[in-house]
């Protein structure tokens, strides 16, 4: 049986982070590596970045961010369950932890995912097509309802759910990766019927985890998308035909391109992490753009889209 098509939206994370993240995405999607972005609406570069979304016809969303930096809704900047006694939020670990705590209120959790969709709006002249989360926090227990809840209102079709099959043979991933991927993926599976009962969509296939930054290889990419099709084939066929149907597998692939960002320059309040200022940005970059992987793409009848295609 012939491989299904694929429609593949490779998205870039944390546009908007800093002006050499935005340039290196921005490269990034006129070279055809990424379709598509994600906004950090209160990243130090976001106006910059939904500027030149617009002027270079990008497709963006929005990355709602509970973990990192400073919230958008002013009232929620101090003495709120949101932010730590700096005023910042508690960080990748730090917002599971109090959430384990039962010390997060969900009320403030909507005001900030709310603000972040209208300063979104004021940014780029519309509401975002599809709306992830910065770190997988619209994944977690109690903030996915509430997630789930603001999409449905605000009529967001697309979300992210980040189960990826091949993370249980990665073997390389140190200890710690591997454990917090678990978790996420763990986090993603509770989420499913939650998104469901909202009618939030999202595509059939996630990949990203087992190949960010350093472990991203055209290699790795190809194993990867190549499992995914052999998985679709073997789901879609039919059953009232004599022939094979054409069938038609999508899947989102989450990048994290850029030029490395200046240490004193970017973030979302805090300054730019360790993980923003390395060479992986611009590793990601290099492969993502690599003719070989383009080719490949043609070669296994892989289009790439945004979520408006699916």
């Amino acid at each position: 049986m012939p491989l299904p098509r694929m429609m593949l939206v490779v998205t870039g994370d944390d546009f908007g982070y800093c002006s050499r993240r935005n340039q290196g995405i921005v490269d990034c999607f006129q070279a055809g590596g990424i379709s598509n972005v994600s906004l950090l609406v209160n990243a130090s570069a976001a106006k910059e970045a939904a500027e030149l979304a617009q002027r270079h016809n990008i497709p963006i969303g929005l990355h709602a961010n509970l973990s990192e930096g400073v919230p958008v809704c002013p009232s929620l900047r101090q003495a709120s369950t949101l932010v730590n006694p700096q005023g910042f939020f508690h960080g990748k670990m730090g917002v599971r932890h109090v959430l384990q705590r039962g010390q997060l209120s969900m009320e403030q959790v909507e005001l900030e995912l709310r603000a972040q969709v209208r300063l979104f709006q004021d940014l780029t002249g519309h509401l975002p097509y599809h709306m992830d989360g910065h770190q997988h926090v619209h994944i977690l227990p109690e903030v996915r309802e509430v997630f789930a809840q603001v999409l449905s209102d605000l009529r967001i079709p697309y979300t992210r759910v980040p189960v990826e099959p091949s993370v249980h043979s990665c073997t390389w991933l140190p200890p710690h990766l591997r454990s917090f991927y678990m978790q996420v993926e763990k986090d993603a599976l509770d989420s499913i019927p939650v998104f469901r009962r909202y009618g939030i969509r999202w595509p059939d296939v996630y990949l990203g985890l087992s190949t960010m930054g350093q472990n991203m290889s055209i290699h790795n990419l190809k194993r990867a998308l190549q499992r995914a099709l052999a998985a679709g084939s073997s789901d879609n066929t039919s059953s009232t035909t004599s022939r094979p149907v054409d069938p038609i597998v999508t899947a989102e692939l989450m990048v994290h391109p850029g030029y490395p960002s200046d240490p004193h320059e970017g973030g979302c309040g805090e300054g730019p992490d360790d993980f923003s200022c390395s060479v992986d940005r611009l590793h990601e970059v290099n492969v993502l753009r690599d003719p070989n992987l383009l080719a490949f793409y043609r070669q296994y009848r892989i289009q790439l889209c945004t979520f408006k295609d699916l």
